[in-house]
């Protein structure tokens, strides 16, 4: 049973303001793009927030630990990505525009999360949506050790996405009939990552409530309440489950009630009605990270590929030694992933926000 403590705390010192960016015409979430037909860049403005830092087309050509790519997949406990940020030291807040991709496996024309980098993940696939959360060595992604993050989405404050032209893919829906090669867009999509742990979920647009689902406007209250989860640290597993109710609602008397998170220039948020609660999840198999994530041990601390007698320096084409370091199979119980990675307002800038923090005993 979750154990949530809530502490808010008030930033000591005032966050800079981002100015009001006008909703662009053509949203990210309303655009589709089959995956033989990924556009150099999903974003071509230039105003606001600038262009898109990255691109989406990525390949071979592509993959290397300084890639700009900005298509990330999540297929399977073994073959995921995160978006973090491209440069060392960062914080999400100052950097949600420009993430790249960091991937489990070679063959996505992204960088490799470095080894070490996961602690625990728990995938689980429900009838809408695939979502993998899990524990991290952030400071291995380019984040501060202390930063706890915030939302990543396809909505953004002015439809333009975070980061900016971010696409998601996956083979784990039903199109794909088991077909591994066979990617679907999920345009619906949501991420936090900070203060050690992430959660990233992409829903099936085919489904009727993919919007409802990976609901993006409640940026503010973290993993516990858009990725409710029952993830244990130091432990690899893959469950099939139900899908979650989505965030906001909640049944009182009888009648079900949405909440909607206030917003940041207006009050703090104090008591949230509700208790998120999981997801009822089965079938759930345990692997060891060594066996999962192979590719990774060629992959440093400091994002660099190191290479093996017959490979040329740099070139990410080391044999993966099959060992991992930093990670156990074996259960603690004592952790949960729900909730420590938090909003903290990345959709806008703020000053004087309150930020609510959710530790797990």
């Amino acid at each position: 049973m979750l154990n949530i403590v809530r502490c808010s705390l008030l930033l000591a010192a005032a966050v800079a303001r981002v100015s009001a960016q006008s909703f662009v015409s053509d949203p990210l979430v309303d655009k589709s793009f089959p995956f033989t037909a990924i556009p150099y860049q999903a974003d071509t403005h230039t105003d606001g927030r600038g262009p898109q830092s990255g691109y989406n087309i990525c390949n071979s050509t592509t993959e290397n630990q300084q890639s700009m790519c900005q298509t990330g997949f999540i297929n399977h406990l073994d073959d995921f990505c995160l978006f973090a940020p491209p440069t060392p030291n960062t914080t999400i807040g100052d950097s949600e525009g420009i993430e790249v991709a960091w991937c489990t496996k070679k063959g996505h024309g992204t960088r490799l999360i470095p080894e070490g980098t996961l602690q625990g993940v728990q995938l689980v696939q429900s009838p809408g949506y695939v979502e993998i959360v899990g524990f991290i060595d952030q400071t291995k992604l380019n984040l501060q050790s202390d930063d706890f993050g915030g939302e990543l989405d396809s909505g953004g404050q002015d439809g333009r996405g975070n980061p900016i032209g971010g696409l998601m893919y996956t083979n784990a829906f039903p199109a794909s009939n088991g077909d591994n090669s066979s990617y679907q867009q999920g345009r619906h999509w949501t991420f936090f990552l900070g203060g050690g742990a992430f959660c990233a979920k992409i829903c099936d647009d085919t489904q009727p409530n993919a919007e409802g689902l990976c609901q993006h406007i409640y940026d503010r209250i973290g993993c516990s309440y858009n990725a409710p989860n029952s993830a244990p640290n130091n432990t690899f597993q893959a469950c099939q489950g139900a899908d979650m109710v989505p965030v906001g609602q909640y049944v009182s008397d009888g009648i079900t009630t949405t909440w909607t998170q206030p917003a940041e220039e207006t009050v703090p948020i104090g008591t949230i009605p509700y208790t998120p609660t999981p997801a009822a999840s089965s079938n759930c198999v345990t692997f060891t990270s060594a066996s999962l994530y192979t590719d990774l041990a060629s992959v440093g601390v400091s994002g660099t590929i190191t290479p093996s007698p017959s490979a040329t320096s740099g070139s990410g084409s080391s044999a993966a030694s099959g060992t991992q370091s930093g990670s156990s199979a074996a259960s603690s119980g004592s952790s949960n992933a729900a909730g420590t990675a938090m909003g903290i307002s990345v959709v806008s800038g703020f000053a004087g926000v309150l930020m609510s923090i959710f530790a797990f005993a």
